[in-house]
Protein backbone atom coordinates (compact mmCIF):
# COMPACT_ATOMS: atom_id res chain seq x y z
CA UNK A 1 0.00 0.00 0.00
CA UNK A 2 1.20 3.52 -0.82
CA UNK A 3 -0.02 6.46 1.24
CA UNK A 4 -2.04 8.54 -1.26
CA UNK A 5 -2.12 11.89 0.52
CA UNK A 6 0.48 14.63 0.88
CA UNK A 7 2.12 15.02 4.29
CA UNK A 8 1.04 17.87 6.55
CA UNK A 9 2.80 19.53 9.49
CA UNK A 10 1.81 17.70 12.64
CA UNK A 11 1.14 14.51 10.68
CA UNK A 12 -1.89 13.17 8.84
CA UNK A 13 -4.58 11.59 11.02
CA UNK A 14 -3.15 8.47 12.60
CA UNK A 15 0.45 9.05 11.45
CA UNK A 16 1.95 9.77 14.84
CA UNK A 17 0.16 6.85 16.47
CA UNK A 18 1.24 4.52 13.67
CA UNK A 19 4.84 5.77 13.87
CA UNK A 20 4.91 5.33 17.65
CA UNK A 21 3.74 1.74 17.33
CA UNK A 22 6.23 1.05 14.54
CA UNK A 23 9.06 2.55 16.54
CA UNK A 24 8.43 0.16 19.42
CA UNK A 25 8.09 -2.80 17.07
CA UNK A 26 11.30 -1.94 15.24
CA UNK A 27 13.27 -1.47 18.44
CA UNK A 28 12.08 -4.88 19.58
CA UNK A 29 13.47 -6.35 16.36
CA UNK A 30 16.88 -4.78 16.89
CA UNK A 31 16.44 -1.96 14.38
CA UNK A 32 18.40 1.07 15.54
CA UNK A 33 18.16 3.45 12.59
CA UNK A 34 15.89 4.32 9.67
CA UNK A 35 17.07 5.37 6.21
CA UNK A 36 14.88 8.13 4.74
CA UNK A 37 15.42 7.95 0.98
CA UNK A 38 14.52 10.06 -2.02
CA UNK A 39 15.89 10.24 -5.56
CA UNK A 40 17.23 13.49 -6.97
CA UNK A 41 16.87 14.87 -10.48
CA UNK A 42 20.14 13.23 -11.56
CA UNK A 43 18.83 9.83 -10.47
CA UNK A 44 21.00 9.52 -7.35
CA UNK A 45 19.35 8.19 -4.20
CA UNK A 46 20.06 10.64 -1.39
CA UNK A 47 19.32 9.88 2.25
CA UNK A 48 19.03 11.15 5.76
CA UNK A 49 18.95 8.69 8.65
CA UNK A 50 17.29 8.92 12.03
CA UNK A 51 17.35 6.83 15.20
CA UNK A 52 14.35 4.54 15.43
CA UNK A 53 13.13 6.46 18.47
CA UNK A 54 12.73 9.60 16.31
CA UNK A 55 10.25 8.03 13.88
CA UNK A 56 7.17 9.57 15.51
CA UNK A 57 8.76 13.02 15.44
CA UNK A 58 9.66 12.56 11.77
CA UNK A 59 6.08 11.52 10.98
CA UNK A 60 4.77 14.64 12.71
CA UNK A 61 7.26 17.29 11.69
CA UNK A 62 9.55 15.79 9.08
CA UNK A 63 13.33 15.90 8.86
CA UNK A 64 15.24 18.84 7.41
CA UNK A 65 16.92 18.74 3.99
CA UNK A 66 18.12 21.51 1.68
CA UNK A 67 16.28 22.00 -1.65
CA UNK A 68 19.68 22.44 -3.30
CA UNK A 69 19.83 18.69 -3.90
CA UNK A 70 17.27 19.06 -6.71
CA UNK A 71 20.05 20.53 -8.85
CA UNK A 72 22.91 18.26 -7.80
CA UNK A 73 24.71 16.49 -10.63
CA UNK A 74 25.80 12.87 -10.42
CA UNK A 75 29.31 14.05 -9.45
CA UNK A 76 27.85 16.23 -6.66
CA UNK A 77 28.47 19.50 -8.48
CA UNK A 78 25.58 21.95 -8.24
CA UNK A 79 23.79 23.80 -11.02
CA UNK A 80 20.90 26.21 -10.64
CA UNK A 81 17.61 27.39 -12.09
CA UNK A 82 15.72 30.58 -11.35
CA UNK A 83 14.29 29.01 -8.16
CA UNK A 84 16.54 26.05 -7.32
CA UNK A 85 20.21 25.58 -6.53
CA UNK A 86 20.83 28.29 -3.95
CA UNK A 87 21.94 27.65 -0.34
CA UNK A 88 18.73 29.24 0.92
CA UNK A 89 15.69 27.49 2.32
CA UNK A 90 14.81 24.17 3.87
CA UNK A 91 12.45 21.28 3.22
CA UNK A 92 10.90 18.62 5.41
CA UNK A 93 11.22 14.93 4.56
CA UNK A 94 8.19 12.88 5.63
CA UNK A 95 8.49 9.07 5.65
CA UNK A 96 5.75 7.00 4.05
CA UNK A 97 5.01 4.75 7.00
CA UNK A 98 3.07 2.25 4.88
CA UNK A 99 6.25 1.58 2.84
CA UNK A 100 8.63 1.31 5.79
CA UNK A 101 10.71 -1.87 5.45
CA UNK A 102 13.23 -3.60 7.68
CA UNK A 103 16.40 -4.06 5.64
CA UNK A 104 17.35 -7.73 5.63
CA UNK A 105 20.68 -6.95 3.96
CA UNK A 106 21.59 -4.25 6.49
CA UNK A 107 21.01 -5.58 10.02
CA UNK A 108 19.97 -2.86 12.43
CA UNK A 109 18.39 -0.65 9.77
CA UNK A 110 14.98 0.01 8.26
CA UNK A 111 14.14 2.05 5.16
CA UNK A 112 11.33 4.34 4.04
CA UNK A 113 10.75 6.55 1.00
CA UNK A 114 9.87 10.15 1.69
CA UNK A 115 7.74 12.95 0.32
CA UNK A 116 9.07 16.48 0.60
CA UNK A 117 7.12 19.55 1.65
CA UNK A 118 8.12 23.13 2.38
CA UNK A 119 8.51 24.68 5.79
CA UNK A 120 5.09 26.25 5.19
CA UNK A 121 3.51 22.84 4.69
CA UNK A 122 3.07 23.00 0.90
CA UNK A 123 4.14 20.17 -1.43
CA UNK A 124 7.63 20.81 -2.77
CA UNK A 125 7.28 21.52 -6.49
CA UNK A 126 10.41 19.53 -7.34
CA UNK A 127 9.48 16.41 -5.37
CA UNK A 128 9.42 13.64 -7.97
CA UNK A 129 7.49 11.22 -5.76
CA UNK A 130 4.75 13.80 -5.29
CA UNK A 131 4.77 14.40 -9.06
CA UNK A 132 4.19 10.71 -9.82
CA UNK A 133 1.41 10.48 -7.24
CA UNK A 134 -0.30 13.47 -8.88
CA UNK A 135 -0.07 11.96 -12.38
CA UNK A 136 -1.60 8.71 -11.12
CA UNK A 137 -4.39 10.63 -9.36
CA UNK A 138 -5.08 12.63 -12.54
CA UNK A 139 -5.42 9.40 -14.55
CA UNK A 140 -7.95 8.07 -12.06
CA UNK A 141 -9.91 11.31 -11.93
CA UNK A 142 -10.02 12.11 -15.65
CA UNK A 143 -10.00 8.65 -17.21
CA UNK A 144 -11.00 6.20 -14.50
CA UNK A 145 -7.69 4.41 -15.01
CA UNK A 146 -5.28 2.84 -12.53
CA UNK A 147 -1.88 1.37 -13.33
CA UNK A 148 0.34 -1.53 -12.43
CA UNK A 149 4.04 -1.08 -12.99
CA UNK A 150 7.40 -2.73 -12.46
CA UNK A 151 10.98 -1.72 -13.16
CA UNK A 152 13.48 -4.30 -14.40
CA UNK A 153 16.86 -4.02 -12.72
CA UNK A 154 20.09 -4.98 -14.46
CA UNK A 155 23.45 -4.63 -12.78
CA UNK A 156 27.10 -5.50 -13.27
CA UNK A 157 28.84 -7.46 -10.51
CA UNK A 158 32.52 -6.65 -10.03
CA UNK A 159 35.24 -7.83 -7.68
CA UNK A 160 35.53 -5.63 -4.61
CA UNK A 161 39.28 -6.24 -4.71
CA UNK A 162 39.70 -4.68 -8.18
CA UNK A 163 41.98 -1.63 -8.52
CA UNK A 164 40.25 1.58 -7.56
CA UNK A 165 37.80 2.73 -10.20
CA UNK A 166 38.17 -0.32 -12.42
CA UNK A 167 35.56 -2.94 -13.23
CA UNK A 168 36.65 -6.57 -13.10
CA UNK A 169 33.72 -8.97 -13.64
CA UNK A 170 33.12 -11.17 -10.61
CA UNK A 171 31.90 -14.08 -12.74
CA UNK A 172 32.97 -15.74 -15.98
CA UNK A 173 31.17 -17.89 -18.48
CA UNK A 174 28.71 -17.23 -21.29
CA UNK A 175 25.68 -14.94 -21.28
CA UNK A 176 22.74 -16.43 -19.38
CA UNK A 177 25.05 -19.34 -18.54
CA UNK A 178 24.84 -21.78 -15.67
CA UNK A 179 28.49 -21.02 -14.91
CA UNK A 180 27.64 -17.50 -13.86
CA UNK A 181 24.73 -18.64 -11.73
CA UNK A 182 26.92 -21.17 -9.93
CA UNK A 183 29.76 -18.73 -9.31
CA UNK A 184 27.39 -16.19 -7.74
CA UNK A 185 24.95 -18.68 -6.21
CA UNK A 186 25.65 -17.81 -2.56
CA UNK A 187 25.17 -14.10 -3.16
CA UNK A 188 22.01 -14.45 -5.25
CA UNK A 189 20.54 -16.91 -2.76
CA UNK A 190 21.08 -14.35 -0.01
CA UNK A 191 19.47 -11.74 -2.26
CA UNK A 192 16.37 -13.90 -2.66
CA UNK A 193 16.19 -14.40 1.10
CA UNK A 194 16.49 -10.66 1.68
CA UNK A 195 13.83 -9.81 -0.89
CA UNK A 196 11.41 -12.34 0.61
CA UNK A 197 12.01 -10.95 4.10
CA UNK A 198 11.27 -7.45 2.77
CA UNK A 199 8.03 -8.46 1.09
CA UNK A 200 9.41 -8.14 -2.44
CA UNK A 201 7.98 -10.84 -4.71
CA UNK A 202 10.67 -11.84 -7.21
CA UNK A 203 9.62 -13.24 -10.57
CA UNK A 204 13.13 -14.22 -11.64
CA UNK A 205 16.81 -13.46 -11.14
CA UNK A 206 19.35 -14.63 -13.67
CA UNK A 207 22.67 -13.98 -15.43
CA UNK A 208 22.36 -11.52 -18.30
CA UNK A 209 24.23 -10.77 -21.53
CA UNK A 210 27.07 -8.39 -20.65
CA UNK A 211 30.17 -9.29 -18.65
CA UNK A 212 29.30 -9.82 -14.99
CA UNK A 213 25.70 -8.79 -15.61
CA UNK A 214 22.59 -10.01 -13.78
CA UNK A 215 18.93 -9.07 -13.83
CA UNK A 216 16.07 -9.25 -11.35
CA UNK A 217 12.38 -8.92 -12.21
CA UNK A 218 9.90 -8.18 -9.44
CA UNK A 219 6.14 -8.13 -9.13
CA UNK A 220 4.06 -5.19 -10.32
CA UNK A 221 2.54 -2.62 -7.96
CA UNK A 222 0.88 0.75 -8.29
CA UNK A 223 3.39 3.16 -9.93
CA UNK A 224 4.49 4.99 -6.78
CA UNK A 225 5.05 1.72 -4.92
CA UNK A 226 6.81 0.29 -7.99
CA UNK A 227 9.24 3.22 -8.01
CA UNK A 228 9.76 2.79 -4.25
CA UNK A 229 10.44 -0.90 -4.82
CA UNK A 230 13.03 -0.14 -7.49
CA UNK A 231 14.95 2.04 -5.05
CA UNK A 232 14.63 -0.52 -2.24
CA UNK A 233 15.72 -3.48 -4.35
CA UNK A 234 18.82 -1.67 -5.59
CA UNK A 235 19.74 -0.78 -2.02
CA UNK A 236 19.30 -4.45 -1.12
CA UNK A 237 21.38 -5.74 -4.04
CA UNK A 238 24.22 -3.40 -3.15
CA UNK A 239 24.15 -4.30 0.54
CA UNK A 240 24.03 -8.06 -0.05
CA UNK A 241 26.81 -7.90 -2.65
CA UNK A 242 29.02 -5.91 -0.30
CA UNK A 243 28.68 -8.60 2.37
CA UNK A 244 30.10 -11.02 -0.20
CA UNK A 245 33.06 -8.80 -1.05
CA UNK A 246 31.53 -7.69 -4.35
CA UNK A 247 30.82 -4.34 -5.90
CA UNK A 248 27.82 -3.60 -8.10
CA UNK A 249 27.08 -0.96 -10.72
CA UNK A 250 23.68 0.02 -12.04
CA UNK A 251 25.26 2.53 -14.43
CA UNK A 252 23.96 2.51 -18.01
CA UNK A 253 27.40 1.48 -19.25
CA UNK A 254 30.30 0.18 -17.17
CA UNK A 255 32.48 0.20 -20.28
CA UNK A 256 32.40 2.06 -23.57
CA UNK A 257 31.66 -1.02 -25.64
CA UNK A 258 29.03 -3.72 -25.45
CA UNK A 259 25.61 -3.99 -23.89
CA UNK A 260 24.77 -1.77 -20.92
CA UNK A 261 22.44 -1.98 -17.94
CA UNK A 262 18.79 -1.27 -18.63
CA UNK A 263 15.90 -0.40 -16.37
CA UNK A 264 12.96 -1.25 -18.64
CA UNK A 265 9.53 -0.10 -17.46
CA UNK A 266 6.55 -2.47 -17.53
CA UNK A 267 3.20 -0.76 -17.38
CA UNK A 268 -0.44 -1.78 -17.73
CA UNK A 269 -3.57 0.36 -17.55
CA UNK A 270 -6.69 -0.90 -15.78
CA UNK A 271 -10.27 0.33 -15.56
CA UNK A 272 -12.79 -1.15 -13.10
CA UNK A 273 -10.43 -4.06 -12.47
CA UNK A 274 -10.08 -4.93 -16.17
CA UNK A 275 -6.74 -4.89 -17.96
CA UNK A 276 -7.04 -2.61 -21.01
CA UNK A 277 -4.23 -4.48 -22.76
CA UNK A 278 -6.17 -7.72 -22.98
CA UNK A 279 -9.58 -8.83 -24.25
CA UNK A 280 -10.08 -5.84 -26.54
CA UNK A 281 -10.96 -5.77 -30.23
CA UNK A 282 -7.76 -4.08 -31.39
CA UNK A 283 -4.39 -5.56 -32.28
CA UNK A 284 -3.17 -8.33 -29.97
CA UNK A 285 -6.17 -7.94 -27.70
CA UNK A 286 -5.62 -4.30 -26.89
CA UNK A 287 -8.59 -2.00 -26.36
CA UNK A 288 -8.83 1.30 -28.24
CA UNK A 289 -7.68 3.12 -25.10
CA UNK A 290 -4.67 0.82 -24.74
CA UNK A 291 -3.65 1.51 -28.35
CA UNK A 292 -3.98 5.27 -27.87
CA UNK A 293 -2.01 5.07 -24.62
CA UNK A 294 0.83 3.25 -26.42
CA UNK A 295 0.63 5.77 -29.29
CA UNK A 296 1.06 8.63 -26.83
CA UNK A 297 4.21 7.07 -25.41
CA UNK A 298 5.62 6.56 -28.90
CA UNK A 299 4.89 10.15 -29.91
CA UNK A 300 6.71 11.60 -26.89
CA UNK A 301 9.65 9.17 -26.81
CA UNK A 302 12.24 11.62 -28.22
CA UNK A 303 11.62 14.07 -25.37
CA UNK A 304 11.10 11.29 -22.85
CA UNK A 305 14.68 10.10 -23.33
CA UNK A 306 15.95 13.13 -21.43
CA UNK A 307 14.12 11.66 -18.42
CA UNK A 308 14.46 7.90 -19.04
CA UNK A 309 18.06 8.02 -20.31
CA UNK A 310 19.38 11.00 -18.36
CA UNK A 311 23.14 10.43 -18.28
CA UNK A 312 25.81 10.97 -20.94
CA UNK A 313 26.62 7.30 -20.30
CA UNK A 314 23.05 6.38 -21.29
CA UNK A 315 23.95 6.99 -24.93
CA UNK A 316 26.75 4.44 -24.80
CA UNK A 317 23.94 1.93 -24.21
CA UNK A 318 21.32 3.32 -26.60
CA UNK A 319 22.72 1.82 -29.78
CA UNK A 320 20.91 -0.02 -32.58
CA UNK A 321 20.70 -3.80 -32.69
CA UNK A 322 21.48 -4.23 -28.98
CA UNK A 323 17.90 -4.69 -27.72
CA UNK A 324 17.91 -1.18 -26.27
CA UNK A 325 14.87 0.04 -28.23
CA UNK A 326 16.33 3.10 -29.97
CA UNK A 327 13.64 3.68 -32.60
CA UNK A 328 10.12 5.10 -32.28
CA UNK A 329 8.57 1.76 -33.14
CA UNK A 330 6.39 -0.83 -31.44
CA UNK A 331 5.89 -4.53 -31.92
CA UNK A 332 4.56 -7.68 -30.36
CA UNK A 333 7.36 -9.24 -28.33
CA UNK A 334 9.88 -7.32 -30.46
CA UNK A 335 12.90 -6.59 -28.30
CA UNK A 336 14.38 -4.06 -30.72
CA UNK A 337 11.37 -1.73 -30.62
CA UNK A 338 11.13 1.03 -28.04
CA UNK A 339 7.63 -0.07 -27.00
CA UNK A 340 7.09 -3.81 -26.75
CA UNK A 341 3.57 -5.19 -26.55
CA UNK A 342 3.54 -8.20 -24.25
CA UNK A 343 0.42 -10.37 -24.52
CA UNK A 344 1.40 -12.84 -21.82
CA UNK A 345 0.95 -16.59 -21.80
CA UNK A 346 -2.38 -18.05 -22.87
CA UNK A 347 -4.53 -18.46 -19.77
CA UNK A 348 -2.92 -15.49 -17.97
CA UNK A 349 -3.34 -12.73 -20.52
CA UNK A 350 -6.03 -10.86 -18.65
CA UNK A 351 -3.52 -10.38 -15.84
CA UNK A 352 -0.15 -10.38 -17.61
CA UNK A 353 -0.61 -8.27 -20.76
CA UNK A 354 1.37 -5.02 -20.55
CA UNK A 355 3.65 -2.58 -22.33
CA UNK A 356 7.41 -2.61 -21.94
CA UNK A 357 9.22 0.69 -22.51
CA UNK A 358 12.82 -0.14 -23.34
CA UNK A 359 14.92 3.06 -23.73
CA UNK A 360 15.16 3.39 -19.95
CA UNK A 361 18.14 2.84 -17.68
CA UNK A 362 18.79 3.00 -13.96
CA UNK A 363 20.35 6.44 -14.02
CA UNK A 364 16.74 7.56 -14.38
CA UNK A 365 14.82 8.75 -11.37
CA UNK A 366 12.08 6.08 -11.37
CA UNK A 367 9.41 8.50 -10.14
CA UNK A 368 10.17 10.94 -12.96
CA UNK A 369 10.43 8.16 -15.54
CA UNK A 370 7.13 6.51 -14.65
CA UNK A 371 5.34 9.83 -14.23
CA UNK A 372 6.46 11.16 -17.61
CA UNK A 373 5.75 7.89 -19.44
CA UNK A 374 2.24 7.81 -17.95
CA UNK A 375 1.71 11.49 -18.80
CA UNK A 376 2.75 10.78 -22.40
CA UNK A 377 0.35 7.84 -22.59
CA UNK A 378 -2.49 9.90 -21.14
CA UNK A 379 -1.87 12.54 -23.78
CA UNK A 380 -2.39 9.88 -26.43
CA UNK A 381 -5.52 8.68 -24.63
CA UNK A 382 -6.96 12.19 -24.44
CA UNK A 383 -6.51 12.75 -28.16
CA UNK A 384 -7.50 9.21 -29.23
CA UNK A 385 -4.09 8.95 -30.89
CA UNK A 386 -3.75 6.27 -33.56
CA UNK A 387 -1.12 3.60 -33.05
CA UNK A 388 0.93 3.33 -36.25
CA UNK A 389 1.81 0.19 -38.14
CA UNK A 390 3.63 -2.48 -36.16
CA UNK A 391 7.33 -3.15 -36.74
CA UNK A 392 8.73 -6.67 -36.59
CA UNK A 393 12.40 -7.57 -36.54
CA UNK A 394 15.08 -4.92 -36.21
CA UNK A 395 13.98 -1.38 -37.19
CA UNK A 396 17.61 -0.62 -38.09
CA UNK A 397 17.08 -2.74 -41.20
CA UNK A 398 14.30 -0.52 -42.58
CA UNK A 399 15.24 1.70 -45.50
CA UNK A 400 14.58 5.43 -45.14
CA UNK A 401 11.36 5.38 -47.17
CA UNK A 402 9.79 2.50 -45.26
CA UNK A 403 10.86 3.92 -41.90
CA UNK A 404 9.27 7.27 -42.76
CA UNK A 405 6.06 5.56 -43.87
CA UNK A 406 5.85 3.74 -40.53
CA UNK A 407 6.76 6.83 -38.49
CA UNK A 408 9.95 5.13 -37.32
CA UNK A 409 12.75 7.51 -36.38
CA UNK A 410 15.96 7.18 -34.44
CA UNK A 411 15.78 8.37 -30.87
CA UNK A 412 18.35 10.98 -29.76
CA UNK A 413 21.94 9.78 -30.05
CA UNK A 414 23.23 12.07 -27.31
CA UNK A 415 21.98 13.69 -24.14
CA UNK A 416 22.28 17.05 -25.86
CA UNK A 417 19.81 15.94 -28.56
CA UNK A 418 17.48 14.50 -25.90
CA UNK A 419 17.43 17.80 -23.99
CA UNK A 420 16.56 19.67 -27.18
CA UNK A 421 13.64 17.30 -27.75
CA UNK A 422 12.54 17.61 -24.11
CA UNK A 423 12.58 21.41 -24.10
CA UNK A 424 10.36 21.35 -27.20
CA UNK A 425 7.84 18.90 -25.72
CA UNK A 426 5.24 21.16 -24.15
CA UNK A 427 3.12 18.27 -22.84
CA UNK A 428 5.94 16.71 -20.85
CA UNK A 429 7.04 20.06 -19.46
CA UNK A 430 3.46 20.91 -18.50
CA UNK A 431 3.04 17.57 -16.75
CA UNK A 432 6.19 18.17 -14.70
CA UNK A 433 5.43 21.82 -14.01
CA UNK A 434 7.95 24.62 -14.62
CA UNK A 435 10.03 24.09 -11.47
CA UNK A 436 10.65 20.38 -12.02
CA UNK A 437 10.94 20.71 -15.82
CA UNK A 438 13.58 23.42 -15.46
CA UNK A 439 15.44 21.28 -12.92
CA UNK A 440 15.54 18.41 -15.42
CA UNK A 441 16.90 20.69 -18.14
CA UNK A 442 19.50 22.34 -15.89
CA UNK A 443 20.78 19.06 -14.48
CA UNK A 444 21.01 17.42 -17.92
CA UNK A 445 22.92 20.40 -19.31
CA UNK A 446 25.18 20.26 -16.29
CA UNK A 447 25.92 16.59 -16.95
CA UNK A 448 26.72 17.41 -20.59
CA UNK A 449 29.17 20.12 -19.53
CA UNK A 450 30.78 17.86 -16.93
CA UNK A 451 31.98 15.39 -19.58
CA UNK A 452 32.84 17.86 -22.33
CA UNK A 453 35.96 16.68 -24.13
CA UNK A 454 35.89 13.13 -22.72
CA UNK A 455 35.94 10.11 -25.00
CA UNK A 456 33.52 7.20 -24.60
CA UNK A 457 35.80 5.24 -22.28
CA UNK A 458 36.26 8.24 -20.03
CA UNK A 459 32.50 8.90 -19.96
CA UNK A 460 31.86 5.29 -18.91
CA UNK A 461 34.50 5.57 -16.20
CA UNK A 462 33.04 8.84 -14.93
CA UNK A 463 29.67 7.22 -14.15
CA UNK A 464 30.76 3.62 -13.53
CA UNK A 465 30.38 3.64 -9.76
CA UNK A 466 28.00 6.59 -9.43
CA UNK A 467 24.86 4.47 -9.92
Amino acid sequence: MTTPADPVPGGRPGDVEQATALSGELSGRGVHGIVLAYVDTAGITRVKTIPTARLAAAAAWGVGMSPVFDTFLANDSIVSTDVLGSPDGDLRLYPDLDRLTVLAGQPGWAWAPVDRITQDGEPHLACSRTFLRRVVAEAARQHGIAFRAAVEIEWAVGLGSAPDGEFVPAVSGPAYGATRQIELSDCTADLLVACAAQGVDVDQVHPEYAAGQFEISVGALDPVAAADRSVLVRQTIRAVARRHGLRVSFAPAVSAEGVGNGGHLHLSAWRDGVNLHSGGDRRYGMTADAESFAAGILAHLPGLTAVTAPSPASYLRLRPSQWAGVFTAWGRETRETAVRVIMGTAGLRDQAANLEVKPVDLAANPYLALGCVIAAGLDGLSTSAALPEETSGDPARLDAEEAAARGVRRLPVSLDEAVAEFTGDERLRAALGPVLADAVTAVRRGEIASVAGLDDAQVAAAYRWTY
